[in-house]
């Protein structure tokens, strides 16, 4: 029998793997055998432990890893490296695929793993779609669509130029207010036009 590869994957730095990474060791994968992404969007294809973890498989081994989605959201991409695996002679093991453990290298699990990739893409499809909606919906409603607030007011802008007009250095005004001096400039131009 190969060697289990475990893989774990967070998609931002304040997350931890410590559940992943529990269930990974519980099925056997030795801490050493363990790669781990932080702050990893599962929507990239490259990965930098991912990476790893499929240079150290080789034939008979299996990549081991928690759910679908730690190994990513395209159904093409997910498709695309069980395939790869596949011709390898690797296997793919999901521990909580459909309340249970999936194994890729029966034909049961292979057709598991499939029917889960593409529902995997529709959820992150849908998900996006309901984002664009309610994106549209709030602009044409003429609402605030979120992102950095103005840090100063017009009133700060102006009394920030009248010190530049009365021979105040502006790289020295701006740094004063805390911002740089190409801003304080487009925040002037801005009041102007």
């Amino acid at each position: 029998m190969g060697k289990l590869i475990g893989y774990a994957r967070v998609s931002t730095k304040a997350q931890d793997t410590d559940r992943q990474e529990q269930d990974l060791l519980a099925a056997g994968v030795r801490r050493d055998d363990l790669y781990v992404d932080h702050g990893i969007s599962g929507g990239k294809v490259s990965r930098p432990e991912l990476d790893k973890a499929l240079a150290a498989l080789h034939d008979g081994d299996t990549l081991v890893i928690t759910t679908l989605d730690r190994l990513g959201r395209s159904t093409q991409n997910m498709l695309a490296l069980a395939d790869d695996l596949k011709g390898r002679g690797i296997g793919l093991r999901v521990l909580n695929l459909g309340g249970g453990d999936v194994d890729t290298k029966t034909p049961t699990g292979q057709m598991v793993f499939t029917v889960m990739s593409a529902l995997a893409q529709m959820e992150l499809d849908i998900k996006r779609e309901r984002i664009n909606d309610s994106v549209s919906k709030r602009r044409a409603a003429g609402k605030d669509l979120g992102g950095r607030r103005e840090q100063f007011s017009d009133r700060q802008i102006r009394n920030a130029k009248r010190l530049i007009d009365g021979g105040q250095p502006a790289a020295q005004v701006a740094r004063d207010m805390g911002m740089s001096r190409a801003t304080l400039y487009r925040r002037m131009e801005a009041l102007t036009s």
